[in-house]
């Protein structure tokens, strides 16, 4: 997917597990299929999973979620991973990894959710709980800032983007968020990267949230991604409801699910073609969204 991927096979994994983590060794080992374009996934066992970086400008994350991960689990009304052991670089893999426990569940589609309504009270639930959790002097979250942060890469997104979808229109949704008022408010906890294949859901209920590396201090509006990346409109006003998102919150949300959605699709319409529906299904949704409310 990325011009400096690394490539991470079963054996490199098992030559790390089993020197590292040696009582794991005889542990079965079996890599997950997954859209995720950062990481790499393994199962390690019935009840553990490896982590593993596959880019350079991933290689702080496995770092970053071993500190974020046990402040934040005790404070959260579903499972996140809970790290077991920390993998050092070592041989052809130059980056600390991450053994955590494995949660059970698969990762939503938006055309195939069970109990959408339910899906959308849960992560109702999950956002409003980060939201209250004290701050502890961490670091901004990965896209918590103001949107005009992301401005150059959104106009540049829109471009690559034409003639598969309505530019004119994102772009129409993109600057009237700029237009919004910014979050004046204190910063609060945010996962910053709601995208499906982040969450799980099991029989039809949001069983566990995963990579917390971009977590941190930001707009709370950073977690309304999933409105328009995973909910259908019938489900996308119980969760604003839910999580007492105004006008201008609303409309900042919207506008940074379209941004990555904007600059996902391009870059991954070739290489993970899972990944680019799901950002195309996003546009979509979100242009639709903005005509129902211009009308």
């Amino acid at each position: 997917m990325h011009a400096d991927e690394i490539v991470i096979t079963p054996d490199l994994v098992r030559r790390l597990v089993t020197t590292q983590f040696p009582p794991w060794r005889t542990l079965e080992l079996g890599a997950i299929n997954t859209d995720g374009t950062v990481n790499a996934i393994f199962r390690l066992g019935t009840d553990k999973a490896v982590r593993l970086c596959r880019v350079p400008w991933g290689a702080r994350d496995a770092e970053r979620e071993a500190s974020v991960l046990p402040l934040l689990a005790p404070h959260l009304p579903f499972r996140i991973p809970r790290v077991l052991g920390v993998g050092k670089p070592q041989g052809t893999y130059p980056w600390t990894w991450l053994v955590t426990d494995w949660i059970e569940g698969v990762s939503p589609e938006p055309t195939t959710l069970l109990a959408p309504e339910r899906v959308a009270a849960d992560l109702a639930r999950f956002v409003t709980a980060m939201r209250r959790i004290t701050p502890s002097g961490t670091e901004t979250a990965y896209r918590g800032g103001p949107l005009i942060d992301r401005d150059a890469q959104t106009r540049t997104a829109i471009a690559r983007v034409a003639g598969m979808i309505d530019t004119v229109a994102a772009l129409a949704v993109w600057e009237e968020a700029l237009r919004a008022p910014t979050w004046d408010g204190p910063p609060t906890w945010v996962h910053a990267d709601l995208l499906p294949g982040n969450l799980l859901t099991h029989q039809g209920r949001l069983s566990g949230v995963l990579d917390f590396a971009t977590a941190g201090m930001g707009d709370p509006a950073c977690d309304l991604i999933p409105a328009w990346t995973l909910l259908p409109e019938g489900a996308r006003g119980i969760f604003r409801s839910a999580v007492d998102a105004d006008e201008a919150m609303w409309i900042r949300g919207r506008a940074r699910a379209l941004s990555i959605a904007l600059i996902a699709l391009p870059y991954y319409r070739a290489t993970n073609p899972n990944f680019a529906e799901m950002a195309r299904w996003t546009i979509h949704e979100i242009l639709a969204d903005a005509r129902r409310h211009s009308t």
